[in-house]
């Protein structure tokens, strides 16, 4: 179908090149499993879950038919001192999920609003202690925590920081953990433990007991997939214990399976104090955000307000929407039943052999992978990002679609895919840098 440049005008895409997608557009017209489908009916196996976000697959009708049937019961309650019964009892499917103490949810509607979330709750937790100089928070470079104010400050990528002012004052960035000498290696690197020591840099630079936070991805995804060196995750949280620093992971990418446990958390062995959540949580069908906190955190803000008060004023007018939660259950139901943390470990093996087979390839300057996720880096091409704006569209046309960050490609295929599906996407891949 050719669509009329008239009628492609007035929405303006996020993350896009507006001009060159309305001149070339690649438009979506329905989805199902592990592929999407373009307007001519063509298919598209869908090698990024969407956005990380398709866990399940795409369009699942059990999801769908909780959705439905919930819009027609009740389609909205006030969340602000009153409640419908999803919202806990999605809650108490995601407490469940997460690591051991972190028992207590709160729900935003995306990633970014779960990030800000965090935050806020860290910034209350020491208030609530009498620590309210706590007003720092530790980043990383190459960090990506979305794109509210809060995270575009916490973030370490360029572009989404260079055009925005300077955001949130008191934001400190480490080191991000990639080395040369890491290139191709397959899971956790042996070597840059040390880098953790930036945040007992900061502490003592700046006087640890300014500091409210330190706030990672266990594995950097939108930058393209950094695996965390052996040993790094496990020393910040010995660097925060020291100081008393909240440990937050956001686990908006890594979280529900991907890495072959519940979140990258239990993966590592690291558990945090907060920790972020969305994407996966609804399978993308329903936006919904969540940040899940430790008793510690939770008791100091329960304790310190008077009763009947209010403990945390924070709140937005769609936290736990029915729809949402409905969506939400419905997910949780099919991780269950189709143990999709399991086939998640079963299949990662398989998918970083044959994404790491491409390594032979002279375009590709480093391949990093874990879990069931990975990042491909390939030789710019002009300005940085151009070839990697080229190579989507080349993949598009050749029926996969991968998310590109800049020259990096990202792959996280479905937790429901096959081998045969793996095979294809690094089939797709592999021809479609051979018109290079």
């Amino acid at each position: 179908m050719k669509y009329d440049p008239e009628f492609l005008e007035n929405y303006w895409m996020p993350f896009t090149s507006n001009r060159d997608f309305k001149s070339d557009p690649r438009i979506v017209v329905r989805s199902e499993g592990v592929y999407m489908y373009n307007d001519a009916q063509e298919r598209i196996l869908d090698g990024s879950s969407g956005l990380f976000c398709c866990a399940a697959g795409h369009s699942r009708p059990e999801i769908a038919q909780a959705v439905y049937d919930q819009l027609k019961e009740s389609a909205y309650v006030p969340p602000f001192q009153m409640a419908q019964p999803l919202s806990f009892e999605l809650a108490r499917r995601i407490a469940k999920l997460t690591p051991d103490g972190l028992d207590y949810i709160f729900f935003g509607n995306s990633g970014s609003e779960a990030v800000d979330t965090a935050m806020k709750i860290a910034y209350a937790y020491h208030y609530a202690r009498g620590e309210g100089q706590r007003q720092r928070f530790v980043s990383r470079e190459r960090a990506y925590h979305g794109v509210n104010m809060a995270g575009v400050s916490l973030s370490g990528m360029i572009k989404n920081r260079q055009a925005f002012g300077p955001g949130i004052p008191g934001v400190v960035h480490m080191r991000h953990t990639w080395l040369p000498e890491n290139r191709f290696v397959k899971g956790q690197p042996e070597t840059g433990v040390e880098l953790a020591e930036d945040l007992e840099r900061a502490a003592m630079n700046y006087g640890p007991d300014t500091i409210a936070a330190c706030i990672v991805e266990p594995i950097a995804g939108s930058t393209g997939c950094l695996v965390p060196p052996k040993g790094y995750l496990e020393r910040l949280r010995e660097i925060c214990d020291a100081h008393g620093i909240l440990l937050i992971f956001d686990e908006v990418i890594c979280g529900f399976g991907r890495m072959g446990t519940p979140f990258a958390a239990q993966a590592f062995g690291v558990t945090p104090d907060i920790m972020t959540m969305a994407k996966a949580l609804t399978n993308a069908a329903q936006p919904m955000g969540a940040v899940a906190v430790s008793e510690r955190v939770h008791s100091a803000l329960m304790e310190a307000a008077p009763d009947g008060a209010i403990e945390f004023f924070h709140g937005y007018t769609y936290s736990a929407h029915p729809g949402a939660c409905a969506a939400g259950i419905a997910t949780m139901d099919i991780f269950d039943k189709e143990d999709l943390v399991g086939r998640a470990a079963e299949l990662s093996t398989y998918f970083l052999d044959q994404i790491f087979a491409l390594s032979d390839i002279s375009l590709i300057t480093d391949i990093r992978g874990y879990g069931l996720l990975a990042g491909i880096d390939l030789e710019p091409m002009g300005g940085p990002g151009v070839r990697g704006l080229d190579f989507q569209k080349r993949l598009f046309r050749n029926g996969l679609h991968l998310k590109m960050t800049g020259d990096c490609a990202l792959v996280a295929p479905p937790l429901i895919s096959e081998r045969h599906h793996i095979d294809r996407i690094c089939e797709v891949f592999r021809k479609t840098l051979g018109e290079y």
